[in-house]
């Protein structure tokens, strides 16, 4: 009976085990066979399966049960890392996990990137699966009996321990390329390694840019600042053929007079805002970051840390962020106070604003801004940070109507392509906020700049394999009310920059910094 039951647990986890590597064959981008792999790579991955086995083994006592449940949760990872390189061209990532808790309190933001069939598919093979084991398989324990049970388990959690440890000082350092890592490291132990580093390396501390007022030159007025980082914005013009030039009317008309205009390199595609969101603010390489590029709020920006807000605040500003959704979103709550900021305007100051589609329309978070410059007056200058929400997907999920088809598109786009109308849509709104920041700030009593840039490009993945993608890059204007480039008699050239430049470019030009970092701004445009 012993070797029985022996044979029983070493064929469902050498099995399991088996089908474990097989699945990593259906992962985007493939991982290199497991013999090109570096052994500690293939121990760690051996290892954290056998730990998820033991620890499901210990709860459920059925080891074929456990071995197949184990390996339908990463069946759903390998699902989940394959949507997420469709939507995003990104491997998942350790640091990714915390959206798994995020999808439940915003399930229309991740849930249909992933699929509704693809979800329910899961859950139902997921509640079949237990239904199957939990009926068919009898208890290891009324087999072998408690104790011997007890050190079933804690053999098998001993051995994944030595093995995790040992793997561990032997896996290669991560090279902080996602996709990179997965096909050099193979899935579970490119995982280890991200959330390993993240857990035992501190935040970075990456050389900072010298934010430097310009001395006796700064006593002049300063001008009350707007920057608004524009959800998925970017000039499809370029690249999208069918697409009418008079979408985006507005903002040319603005960089005709702009101070700074042009392509800007950002650190996301179609998602992970805040990785653009950070770069801007504290002027830091995405790059320099090391592990927390993937998600900066988790940790890098959680200490207080000298960004555009802090620098504005110690010379006099008041320092507001408008942001129409949850302040806990991305935690910025708890981050926003060590980035320097006073005020932090969230979904509560929307109750009754306009939407468009089913966010906070753009329109009225402009409406929003000229409140409060038209509230704080002249008594303090005053500096706000907007984060809108409307133009965010899934776009697929809102209908596009045959009128904005023809009044945005200059040819029907084809089968699958829907969500481009519904996207141009809302970016005519974005060109429309635009024009009335701009017509407030005209009309003001003083100065005031306005930096407006998108955060990333949207997902359309159908509409870009059809009528062509982007490189990804977004599109950035500076302008002032009291110094524009017509103003002076000429138009400023496009210059295509990093996001993390551009804040300390736009001070520049409202003369609250100095021009050491102008050489340095500018980057190469991809496919220029």
């Amino acid at each position: 009976m012993a070797e029985l039951l022996a044979k029983r647990l070493l064929g469902a986890l050498a099995v399991g085990l088996l089908l474990s590597l097989l699945l990593e064959c259906a992962l985007q981008p493939r991982p290199q066979p497991v013999w090109r792999r570096p052994v500690a790579a293939l121990g760690m991955h051996l290892g954290l399966w056998l730990a998820a086995v033991a620890a499901a083994l210990a709860v459920f006592r059925r080891p074929w049960f456990v071995a197949v449940g184990v390996d339908i949760l990463l069946l759903v990872l390998v699902l989940v890392n394959n949507a997420k390189l469709e939507s995003l061209r990104e491997s998942f990532v350790c640091q990714d996990f915390e959206y798994f808790t995020d999808a439940l309190r915003h399930p229309r933001l991740y849930i249909p990137f992933f699929g509704i069939w693809r979800l329910a598919l899961a859950l139902a093979a997921g509640g079949g699966a237990i239904a199957a084991g939990l009926l068919l398989e009898p208890s290891l324990v009324t087999r072998v009996g408690g104790p011997a049970f007890a050190e079933i388990v804690a053999g098998m959690a001993a051995v994944s321990a030595a093995l995790i440890a040992v793997c561990d000082r032997a896996l290669p350092a991560a090279t902080y390329d996602p996709s990179a890592d997965l096909r050099r490291l193979g899935f579970l132990a490119s995982l280890w390694r991200y959330g390993a580093d993240e857990l035992r390396m501190p935040p970075a501390v990456p050389t900072r840019p010298e934010f430097r007022p310009l001395g006796a030159g700064f006593a002049r007025a300063r001008p009350d600042l707007i920057a608004i980082q524009s959800e998925s914005f970017f000039d499809p013009r370029r690249r999208i053929s069918g697409v009418r030039g008079e979408v985006l009317a507005r903002f040319d008309q603005l960089k005709a007079r702009a101070a700074a205009h042009g392509e800007l390199q950002v650190g996301a595609w179609g998602a992970n805002t805040v990785r653009t969101e950070f770069a801007f603010l504290s002027g830091i390489d995405p790059k320099a970051l090391g592990v927390d590029r993937f998600n900066p709020y988790r940790r890098a920006a959680r200490r207080p840390l000298p960004t555009v807000a802090s620098y504005l605040r110690s010379l006099g500003y008041r320092t507001v962020c408008v942001h129409p959704y949850p302040a806990s979103f991305y935690r910025r709550d708890l981050v926003f106070p060590a980035l320097g900021f006073d005020e932090f305007i969230d979904i509560r100051g929307f109750a009754e604003a306009e939407r468009a589609g089913p966010f906070v329309s753009d329109l009225a978070v402009a409406d929003r801004i000229l409140s409060l410059l038209a509230a704080a007056g002249r008594t303090q200058p005053l500096f706000v940070f907007a984060i809108t929400m409307e133009n965010h997907g899934p776009l697929h999920l809102e209908k596009a109507t045959p009128e904005d088809a023809e009044r945005w598109c200059s040819s029907p786009p084809p089968p699958g392509c829907e969500d481009l109308v519904v996207y141009l849509r809302h970016l005519a709104h974005a060109d429309l906020m635009i024009d009335k920041l701009r017509e407030g700030l005209e009309g003001g009593e003083g100065p005031a700049g306005l930096c407006f840039y998108g955060d990333h490009v949207p997902v359309m993945a159908g509409v870009y394999d059809s009528l062509g993608s982007p490189s990804g890059m977004t599109d950035y204007l500076i302008w002032n009310n009291h110094a524009a480039a017509a103003a002076r008699g000429r138009a400023a050239a496009p210059r295509a920059i990093a996001v993390e430049r551009l804040s300390l470019l736009w001070l520049e030009e409202v003369g609250l910094l100095g021009r050491k970092h102008r050489d340095p701004d500018s980057v190469s445009t991809p496919g220029a």
